[in-house]
């Protein structure tokens, strides 16, 4: 042991020296190629920091981050949200109003042939302000609402996740089931080549052959077979000799049944097996929709389905697990928004200021004698709106301390809705918690009774039905297992989708 441990350490460190006299060789020599080669090897070397595996569930929700269309569609939303800060935080534009004389315009200081007129409005004080207010915390609602899809997708992914590996174990387990069932069809075959003790030779060899020929037969035939007389004796006769043991036959044909049903129950296997397969396609069809490609593309699944270490945080909800919910997120901002907006309706009820500038030109007149004959006039301007019509501007502030109260009355309804839902994952969590430990104590006791009765079975101890029995006990607890593991793994991402405590579910 201690020499493996120095043969380790001795390759690493040989390893080590080796990168470290790369690593010194590109520095003297700084070309592109080099370093191009040193990040290869580095990658080589350091397979860990590359990629996620490509069966891993993270390597999809990674995926699927970038490619799904409703999260695609809910980041565009919240971008164009962006834009209308700026819309709605700028001042009007200005006007500018030009006027021409066709024939000017006789003045006493000269001739006015053209009149030009600026105007800028200046909302009252804190319009602007607010108006940006809502539309900033708009668009951060919507970022929330991309967070939510997120955490929806992600969810509904695991969720799907876990039902193909359910699927693809339930397939597993059903095929080794129709191997366990080989075996006892070919233990049973030779119980019954073997024939019951006391049976002559010749009529298990006369069973043998009716199996092999015709696959069954019926009563009157076999008596006529094994009650045979090639010596021309009596019928009478025939049915004495057949006497001298009366439960030959129906040894031989006990057995043949025995067989029988073993193939009925691998026939019902298999078709469980078609059955999960053609729910594997469908289900695989599903998981490839939320990374948006193909149907048909293979999903790459583990072998085998294990339980995820995690522990609930708390076993009750409170505000602190909600508060990084997405959805509750968005409607706290909503809520704020729906403020901004009630403070820049009831300001926008206030008059507007324009300040602006007139502008006019004017020629020179001959007639005139006035010292500002052709001189431009220039006059300074300041307008104000009149906002007399109360009732507009009373029914927009209504309507956003309305929207604001609805607002708060769907925030209490989703508060409700998520402590359901975490409830209900909480007992999810548990149940699976317990099934899992159950089932997989039963599935060990049933298979060392099932292999006990095997042994029995094959020195003709046990009847094949309690055989059969156990087998099915054993096939129900494994898959009830992988049911209990697969909704163990589904109430964690549940758990999490709530909380928000890890949107992805590594």
């Amino acid at each position: 042991m201690i020499k493996f441990k120095n043969d380790v350490q001795n390759h690493l460190n040989m390893k080590r020296d080796w990168v470290a006299s790369i690593f010194s060789y590109l520095i003297s020599n700084n070309t592109r190629n080099k370093v191009f080669l040193f990040i290869s090897i580095s990658f080589l070397l350091f397979p860990s920091i590359s990629v996620h595996s490509q069966d891993s569930l993270f390597h999809y929700l990674e995926l699927a981050g970038k490619t799904n269309p409703t999260v695609l569609q809910k980041f565009a939303e919240y971008q164009a949200a962006l834009r209308k800060v700026p819309q709605v935080g700028s001042l009007p534009d200005p006007e500018l109003t030009a006027g021409i004389f066709l024939s000017p315009m006789e003045l006493v200081a000269g001739k006015q042939v053209a009149d030009l007129r600026l105007m800028q409005m200046f909302p009252w004080f804190g319009v602007l302000k607010n108006a940006r207010d809502e539309m900033s915390l708009m668009a951060k609602a919507k970022l929330e609402s991309f967070r939510d899809a997120k955490v929806g997708l992600y969810f509904e992914m695991q969720r799907t996740w876990y039902n193909l590996n359910k699927i693809k174990q339930n397939i597993r387990v059903s095929g080794e089931n129709i191997a366990l069932l080989h075996t006892i069809e070919r233990l049973a075959i030779s119980r019954f080549k073997a024939g019951p003790s006391g049976n002559s030779p010749s009529q298990v060899g006369n069973a043998v052959n009716l199996t092999s020929d015709n696959g069954s037969s019926s009563g009157s035939s076999g008596m006529n077979k094994m009650g045979g007389n090639p010596s021309g004796s009596t019928p009478v006769q025939g049915t004495a000799s057949m006497g001298g043991n009366p439960m030959g036959f129906a040894s031989a044909g006990s057995g043949l049944s025995d067989v029988y049903r073993i193939q009925i129950e691998i026939g019902d296997l298999q078709n469980t097996i078609d059955l999960l397969k053609n729910q594997l396609t469908t289900v695989t069809a599903q998981f490839n929709g939320f990374l948006n490609r193909s149907q048909a593309m293979v999903i790459n699944l583990p072998d085998t389905l294990k339980t995820l270490d995690f522990q609930p945080a708390s076993l009750q909800i409170s505000d602190t697990l909600l508060g990084n919910n997405p959805m509750l997120g968005m409607l706290k901002l909503e809520n704020q928004s729906l403020e901004a907006r009630r403070r820049m309706v009831t300001q926008m009820g206030f008059p507007m200021v324009g300040i602006g500038l007139n502008y006019s030109l004017i020629n020179n007149n001959g007639m005139s004698t006035s010292p500002m004959n052709g001189n431009d006039m220039i006059m300074p301007m300041v307008t104000v709106t009149l906002p007399i019509y109360r009732k507009k501007y009373r029914a927009m502030r209504e309507e956003a301390e309305l929207l604001k109260a609805a607002n708060t009355q769907n925030y209490k309804a989703v508060v409700n809705s998520l402590q359901t839902e975490y409830y209900q994952a909480i007992q999810l969590f548990q149940d699976s918690q317990r099934r899992i430990k159950l089932n997989a104590g039963q599935y060990q006791l049933a298979s060392k009774s099932l292999d006990i009765m095997i042994k029995s079975f094959s020195s003709s101890g046990s009847a094949l039905t309690d055989i059969l029995r156990v087998r099915q006990q054993m096939l129900d607890y494994e898959f009830k297992k992988v049911e209990a593991v697969a909704d163990y793994n589904t109430s964690i991402a549940w758990i999490k989708k709530i909380s928000c405590d890890d949107e992805k579910g590594k």
